[in-house]
């Protein structure tokens, strides 16, 4: 198993852990993150590359996880996903740059895994 498939493991491990013993907040956050996506202006792979793009912004290696695997899921190209990583470099600098490692080992563990399934 990878690094990032490691990561994906770790939140849901979280969120087992968190809906156990804080299911009212749990409850409340999950909820919000279903409305949330649920909206209907964008279509769900523009959503996953505004996520991934965030993900990097905001250096968290758990959410380029997530949300690299959940973009090419919903049809994302390899090129697209690291446009939407460019996209944060300009909007966030150096250290967006930086999150670009871990944007493709998942784009490395995940894509094979994609492209194999198709």
């Amino acid at each position: 198993m990878g690094e990032m498939s490691e990561k994906l493991k770790q939140i849901a491990s979280l969120t087992q852990r968190l809906e156990a013993d804080y299911p009212a907040e749990t409850g409340a956050f999950l909820g919000f993150l279903q409305k949330a996506e649920a909206g209907k202006a964008l279509p769900l792979k523009q959503k996953e590359l505004i996520n991934v793009a965030l993900a990097v912004a905001a250096q968290c290696e758990w959410c380029i996880a997530f949300h690299v695997e959940q973009a090419l899921k919903a049809g994302a190209s390899r090129d697209e996903v690291v446009e939407a990583g460019f996209m944060a470099v300009i909007m966030h600098g150096g250290p967006a740059y930086m999150y670009m490692t871990p944007l493709f080992q998942a784009l490395d563990e995940f894509a094979g895994k994609e492209e194999g399934e198709k």
